[in-house]
């Protein structure tokens, strides 16, 4: 099963079963957020298991999304639309997940100091 962890340790996920391709997402608040673009997959909320949630703090970052973070060490993991499914940041995972980045979205909103030229399919919001 891929595992993960925030950079301290002191959050750490397991993900069972399988889980999509990741998506990139250049919008805004991605972009605030990690310093990027954020990329991530999505996997059903009943397939991830959190150890060290006292550790997770959780942004409301607009009336539909919450996002997850280490308390400690500040790492963003997770993006939370209240749905069945939660995304879980590709960046956190240990070892290789076997993916490959399937979509650009909000591409309309990237940072101008970086071109999109890896041929992976984009859409502008």
């Amino acid at each position: 099963m891929p595992k993960g962890s925030c950079l301290c340790g002191a959050v750490r996920f397991e993900v069972e079963g399988d889980f999509k391709d990741p998506v990139a997402c250049h919008c805004t608040r991605c972009r605030k957020l990690t310093g990027h673009y954020d990329a991530a997959t999505e996997v059903a909320k009943v397939s991830l298991t959190i150890e060290g949630q006292d550790n997770l703090t959780w942004y409301q970052s607009s009336g539909k999304v919450r996002r997850g973070f280490c308390t400690t060490c500040g790492a963003h993991l997770l993006f939370d639309p209240a749905r069945d499914w939660i995304s879980v940041a590709m960046g956190a995972f240990d070892a290789p997940t076997g993916t490959t980045l399937a979509l650009h979205i909000f591409v309309a909103d990237k940072g101008d100091y970086y071109a999109l030229a890896d041929g992976v399919p984009q859409t502008p919001q």
